[in-house]
C-alpha cells in the first residue's frame, strides 16, 4: 500500500528524535592532532612552548598563509618551522629566502633538513651516542633525544650546538637576515620540553633568532594551514552525521513516492504499439482478408488528401479531372504516364473485386505519386 505524506510525517519525526538523542548521548571521540602543531596539547604537539612564550609577553602568533603573504616591510621577525610535513616548492622557497634577505630570521627544526635552503647533512646512524651537547661558549647541556643526522656547515656559518658526532645547530647569514637550522625538533614537543635541558636549549636557539626583540611566528602553512580546511574539520561530527542521515531519509522518501531521477523515457507503447505495430497489424488484416479494394481506396484517398494539402486540389474532384493540374505540378512525370495512371486508377477503383497482382501494382504506383508530392 502506498504511504501518504501524512503517514510519513510522524515516522520521519520519530526517526529524527532518535537520531538527535543518539548523537548527543554518544561519547565524543578525542580530537586527534598532527605532530608539531602549535595548537596541539598532545605529547607530540608544541602548544606548551607556544603558551609559555605567550605568557612571557612575547609578540607571538600563528602563520597559516603562503610565504608570499609574509610582510614585505617589517623586519626583525622570527619564523619558526617545526618539522614541516612537506618540502616547499621552488617558488615558495624563494619567498622564504626573500623574507630572510629583508632582515628576518627563520628557525628551522627538522630531523633531516636536507632539501631545504641548500642544507647539507650527513647520517651518523640510528642510535647516536648521547653525551653532553655543547653550545658555542663551551657550556654543556644534557639531553636524551638526538637525531641520527648531523649538519655540514660552510665557511662563515656559526655553530650553535654540537656533540661528539658533529654539528646539531648552526646559524648562517642570508642577506640582512639569517637562517638557524637544528636537527632536534623533538626537544620542543609537549612530552619532551621539560625533560633534561631541552627547554634551555630551545630558548638558546630562540635567543639567537632574536625572539626577545621582534615578533615570533609559528609557521603552520607547512603543516597544511591554508589548504587544510575541509568540511570534516570545519563542522562538528554530529552535524555532519545528522546532515548525512537527513539526505538518506530524503532520498528514501522520494523513492517511496515514486520519484525517479534521470532522463525522461517515452513509454514504448506511445512510439511503437500505436504507430508502426498498428499499421502493420491493419495491413496484415487487409491482406489476410483479401480486402484489396478497401486498402487501395484508403491509399488513394490519402494521396488525394496530399494533393489538397500541398497544391490545393479539392478532394471532391474525380480522378479523371486531375489531368491538367497534375501536369502543371508533376514536371518530372510525363503527360502520358499521368494520363495512363488517371485512367487506370479510376477503372480499378470501380471494380467490385481486385486481384492480388492488381493490388500490388497499383499500390506501388500510388506510392510513387505519394513520394512525388511529399518530396516537392
Amino acid at each position: 500500500m502506498k504511504l501518504t505524506i501524512k503517514r510519513w510525517i510522524p515516522l520521519v519525526g520519530l526517526l529524527g528524535v532518535f537520531i538527535v538523542i543518539g548523537v548527543f548521548l554518544s561519547p565524543e571521540k578525542l580530537k586527534e592532532y598532527p605532530a608539531y602543531v602549535s595548537e596541539s596539547p598532545s605529547p607530540t604537539g608544541i602548544k606548551a612552548l607556544y603558551t609559555y612564550l605567550e605568557d612571557e609577553g612575547d609578540a607571538i602568533s600563528r602563520w597559516s598563509l603562503s610565504p608570499d603573504r609574509l610582510s614585505k616591510k617589517e623586519t626583525g621577525q622570527l619564523l619558526i618551522m617545526a618539522e614541516p610535513f612537506t618540502v616547499p616548492d621552488q617558488e615558495e622557497m624563494e619567498e622564504y629566502e626573500d623574507f630572510m634577505r629583508r632582515g628576518n630570521t627563520i628557525l628551522l627544526l627538522k630531523d633531516n633538513p636536507k632539501g631545504m635552503f641548500d642544507i647539507k647533512t650527513e647520517m651518523i646512524g640510528d642510535n647516536p651516542i648521547l653525551p653532553l651537547v655543547r653550545d658555542g661558549n663551551g657550556n654543556t647541556y644534557k639531553t636524551d633525544t638526538l637525531s641520527g643526522v648531523r649538519l655540514e656547515e660552510e665557511a662563515g656559518d656559526t655553530v650553535l650546538l654540537d656533540d661528539v658526532d658533529g654539528t646539531i645547530a648552526y646559524k648562517t647569514d642570508v642577506g640582512q637576515g639569517s637562517l638557524i637550522v637544528s636537527t632536534t625538533p623533538a626537544w620542543m614537543t609537549n612530552g619532551s620540553i621539560l625533560e633534561k635541558d631541552h627547554l634551555s636549549l630551545i630558548l638558546l636557539l630562540l635567543k639567537e633568532g632574536g625572539a626577545e626583540e621582534g615578533t615570533i611566528l609559528f609557521d603552520e602553512f607547512l603543516h597544511g594551514g591554508e589548504s587544510g580546511a575541509t568540511p570534516a574539520n570545519l563542522y562538528p561530527q554530529w552535524l555532519l552525521l545528522l546532515l548525512l542521515q537527513s539526505a538518506i531519509f530524503t532520498l528514501l522518501g522520494l523513492w517511496m513516492q515514486g520519484k525517479r531521477f534521470g532522463g525522461i523515457l517515452t513509454p514504448r507503447e506511445e512510439t511503437v504499439r500505436f504507430s508502426d505495430e498498428r499499421i502493420k497489424a491493419l495491413s496484415a488484416w487487409y491482406l489476410k482478408g483479401k480486402q484489396y479494394r478497401d486498402s487501395l481506396l484508403i491509399q488513394s484517398d490519402y494521396v488525394r488528401l496530399l494533393f489538397q494539402e500541398r497544391w490545393g486540389i479539392p478532394t471532391s474532384k474525380e480522378w479523371g479531372d486531375l489531368k491538367e493540374p497534375l501536369e502543371r505540378r508533376l514536371q518530372t512525370v510525363s503527360e502520358k504516364e499521368i494520363a495512363s495512371f488517371l485512367m487506370g486508377i479510376k477503372g480499378v477503383l470501380n471494380k467490385e473485386r481486385i486481384s492480388k497482382q492488381e493490388y500490388i501494382m497499383w499500390s506501388k504506383r500510388l506510392e510513387l505519386f505519394r513520394k512525388e508530392v511529399e518530396d516537392r
